[in-house]
């Protein structure tokens, strides 16, 4: 008795699961009832959407190409994290760094990869908040490793940076932590071209105190590691000067 109750139930599983696949192409196996059309178009539907969402949302990285990083840079541009300014479908340095950005504001483990966490933030809207509520301002956050541009209280962009490590260093025979001050300034200074500084290379650096500025930087992690200066890559400081983001005189906000 046992082993025909065992023989009905693996006949009734296969049954069911020949009706399900019947259904999802409108065709009814022998012995059970037709798909209703209905029925069929909502199968082939739901079958439809999940793999769109499967295509357009994969783990992405550096070197990545297609539609659906196109449909990623312009979700991040969307909420003010730089690409570069277009969304071309080429996962390069500038997506790296704007998902790097993402990831921080959004308190994820730091690196510039987009799996499903990162899609998932981008559909919350997830972007920082701003300290200034008036006027143009550079507001860098140290805690989050991210320099903000500012409007009016409104946060309009936002790039990946690294500021000074806290590590001690010598330099001219005189032993400094690498830090970067927290408090207000203001841009006083810049170059257009690269400076050979003492601790190293500043490319188009804006000073807004002493000989700490915001420069491009060949290297910028997702870490503090420089020696009081804050970074961004050379393409982001490009598109500061060139865009005017940043003039003599905009208001430094630290902290």
């Amino acid at each position: 008795m046992k082993s025909k109750n065992v023989a009905r139930r693996a006949v009734a599983r296969l049954l069911g699961a020949a009706v399900l696949s019947a259904a999802l192409i409108g065709v009814a196996p022998a012995g059970a009832q037709a798909a209703t059309p209905t029925q069929a178009a909502l199968s082939t539907q739901a079958l439809q959407t999940s793999s769109v969402v499967a295509v357009a949302q994969p783990t992405l990285k550096r070197g990545d190409s297609g539609p659906a990083v196109r449909t990623l840079q312009k979700k991040l541009n969307a909420l003010g994290y730089w690409t570069g300014g277009t969304a071309d479908g080429q996962f390069g340095g500038n997506t790296e760094q704007a998902v790097l950005a993402l990831k921080k504001v959004a308190r994820l483990p730091r690196d510039g990869i987009a799996g499903p966490k990162v899609w998932r933030a981008l559909a919350d809207g997830v972007r920082p908040k701003a300290r200034s509520s008036r006027g143009h301002v550079i507001e860098v956050d140290k805690k989050r490793q991210v320099l903000k541009i500012v409007d009016d209280g409104r946060v309009r962009f936002t790039l990946n940076t690294s500021t000074g490590s806290g590590q001690q260093y010598s330099s001219q025979g005189t032993t400094r932590v690498a830090s970067t001050p927290s408090g207000r300034y203001r841009v006083y200074r810049q170059i257009d071209g690269v400076r050979h500084a003492p601790l190293g290379v500043l490319y188009r650096p804006k000073y807004f105190n002493g000989g700490i500025a915001v420069h491009g930087a060949d290297s910028v992690p997702a870490y503090p590691a420089s020696h009081g200066c804050v970074r961004v890559s050379n393409a982001a400081v490009d598109w500061i000067w060139n865009t005017g983001k940043m003039p003599i005189g905009t208001r430094v906000r630290v902290y």
